[in-house]
Formats: C-alpha cells, sequence, structure tokens
C-alpha cells in the first residue's frame, strides 16, 4: 500500500497509474485545491483498479495521521504544494505555509505511525542559476525564488531527519519539466486559469482558447534565442516514481536524483514540434525576457539510470502528441466533463 498526497494533481495522477498498474495498493490524499477528483475517477476507469481518495489537507495533522494509520501503508509519495513560481514571488507565506509546514506534518504523522519510507517530489529550482551544464546532483544549491526555496527546506529536513535516524528510506527526485499526457487522452495537465508552463499554454492557443502564445525573451545565447529546457514525459516520470519506491523497499538510505532527458529543447523547438503534432499554427508574439528565467537549463540524468535503472524513454514529438490527445478531448480539462 502507498499512501500518496496530492495524487490528483498533474504528476499524482500519472502517478498512481502506474503504481495500480504494477499492482500496489495506493491511497490518495488530497485537498483539491489545484486538482478535480475527476482525475482518479479515470485513472480507475483506465487501469480498471480501485484505488481510496482522502479528502483533506496535509496541515491538519489530525486528520492526515488518521488517514495514513487507517490506509495500512508501507511508504509514503508526497505530491502535496504550491507549485507556481511567480505566484511564490507574490504570496511567499502561503507557500512557505502550504510546503513547509505542510511536509512537517506529514513527517510527523509518518513518525507517529512507524511509516519511514518516503519519496519527495522536488524540482530542479533548487540549482538556481546554472553554473555549469549540463546539472548534475553535486550542483551547488541555491533557488531564486520562494517555490524553489521551499523544496530546499524541504530537502534539507528530509537530509537532517535521515542522518538522525538511519531507518528512515528518503528518495529526493528533482524533477525538470513535465509535460505531455496518458497516451489514451483520459488524463493530463488542467492547469487553473491561465496556464504557468509553456506546453499547456501552447496547447490552449492550438484548440482556440488562446490567440497568441507570448514568447519571453529571443535573445538568449541559445540556437535560436529562446530559452532551453529539459521536458520530460509525465508518464516517464511517473515510472521514475514506481522506480524510487522499489528501489527504497530494497535498500534503506537517502538519494538525491535528477528526472530528466539530458536533452535541452528551445520554445521554438516545442512551439514547432507541437505544430506538427496538431496539424494547427501557433500564433506567437515576443515579449522581453522574464526577471528570473535563465537561457538554458537541462539534466545530467545519469545518476538515476546508475542508481534505478530509470531512463526516460519517450520523445519531443511523443510528448506532444500526446498532450495534443488530452487537449483535443478535454478542452476545458476535468471540468467539462
Amino acid at each position: 500500500m502507498i499512501f500518496i498526497t496530492g495524487g490528483a494533481g498533474f504528476i499524482g495522477s500519472h502517478t498512481c497509474l502506474e503504481l495500480l498498474n504494477a499492482g500496489f495498493s495506493v491511497t490518495v490524499f488530497d485537498n483539491f485545491c489545484n486538482s478535480q477528483p475527476e482525475a482518479l475517477v479515470r485513472v480507475q476507469q483506465i487501469t480498471h483498479k480501485e484505488l481510496t481518495v482522502v479528502r483533506g489537507d496535509i496541515r491538519d495533522r489530525f486528520s492526515l495521521e488518521a488517514a495514513l494509520r487507517k490506509s495500512g501503508a508501507r511508504a509514503v509519495i508526497h505530491f502535496a504544494g504550491l507549485k507556481a513560481v511567480g505566484e511564490s514571488v507574490q504570496l511567499p507565506l502561503s507557500y512557505y505555509d502550504n510546503n513547509v509546514t505542510g511536509t512537517l506534518c506529514l513527517l510527523q504523522s509518518m513518525q507517529s505511525c512507524q511509516i519511514k519510507t518516503l519519496v519527495f517530489s522536488s524540482s530542479a529550482t533548487v540549482y538556481g542559476n546554472p553554473q555549469y551544464l549540463p546539472l548534475n546532483e553535486d550542483h551547488p544549491l541555491a533557488s531564486t525564488n520562494p517555490y524553489g526555496q521551499t523544496k530546499l527546506v524541504i530537502e534539507n529536513m528530509l537530509r537532517d531527519l535521515q542522518r538522525s535516524d538511519a531507518t528512515w528510506r528518503i528518495g529526493i527526485l528533482r524533477y525538470f519539466n513535465p509535460v505531455g499526457a496518458h497516451a489514451s487522452g483520459l488524463i493530463g495537465e488542467d492547469p487553473q486559469g491561465i496556464p504557468n508552463n509553456l506546453l499547456p499554454y501552447v496547447a490552449q492557443v492550438a484548440v482556440g482558447k488562446r490567440e497568441f502564445l507570448n514568447i519571453w525573451g529571443n535573445d538568449y545565447d541559445t540556437p535560436d534565442g529562446t530559452g532551453v529546457r529539459d521536458y520530460i514525459h509525465v508518464v516517464d516520470l511517473a515510472l521514475g516514481h514506481l522506480a524510487a519506491v522499489n528501489k527504497l523497499e530494497n535498500q534503506g538510505q537517502c538519494f538525491t536524483v535528477n528526472l530528466g532527458t539530458g536533452i535541452g529543447y528551445s520554445v521554438l523547438d516545442v512551439v514547432r514540434a507541437f505544430e506538427q503534432a496538431s496539424g494547427k499554427p501557433i500564433t506567437r508574439q515576443y515579449s522581453p525576457r522574464r526577471a528570473g528565467d535563465v537561457a538554458s537549463c537541462y539534466a545530467d540524468p545519469r545518476h538515476a539510470q546508475e542508481l534505478l535503472g530509470w531512463q526516460a524513454q519517450r520523445d519531443l514529438a511523443t510528448m506532444c502528441q500526446d498532450a495534443w490527445r488530452w487537449q483535443g478531448k478535454n478542452p476545458n480539462g476535468y471540468s467539462g466533463h
């Protein structure tokens, strides 16, 4: 049994699906502040397997601990948290409260229930401005925004906890840029309001929900002047969590790995691939660079391959095709069901 906080979100729902397919039982604990219960209905529809859903907030230690105890879980995957960089600059206290205080409540609850296996959803934002590329796990840590700072605080909390008690088994997974959707087109990314990330925005332009794509900066020191990022298919990312759970079951330790492809694609690379996948032109315009954006950021994924036997399999064309299938079937996300 795996207990998943924030399991109805984009990455959480895809991870639930892969865990169910691998034979695990799953309990999801989610307050649905950034997600829809419908995502979990569809996960069960795709897998023909049931999972348990508990509505609750990880900062409510009483209900969290009760749900953990009742689940009989032997491991936790922790996705619950706010994740928009721009919003974190506007609302830093909300981010520290949700992400840091929420994680502290989760760890205290796990300790009470004698559950000491955790996979944590971290982010490449903990590297800050890259001092070298590709980014490996030894790169200095320094975030440039409150969202990244919360991830860094939590990582440090987890390392300190494991140092204090070696019976804890902790996997810290640093994601690069998750995109795409399940091949069924039934689950995918469903941003609330204006998308913060490139691919959902491009998809909404393609489907006619938005007039054009604003590209922030075309004067970076990159092959075409637009920002370069490491985009990873959400199914590959979900399978990385499965590999991490299996590793921790067999070996008690605290490890940190990058989950990325190791390939950097520019904004224009993504736009052209999406035009190819959708058959739709993506109208675009250029605006000045945004503060805090770096020119290039991509992973060195070799450690994950060596430690977990995991490697991203899906290319940019597949990411765009799957994202377009989801967007085409669900132009208004889950709320259109």
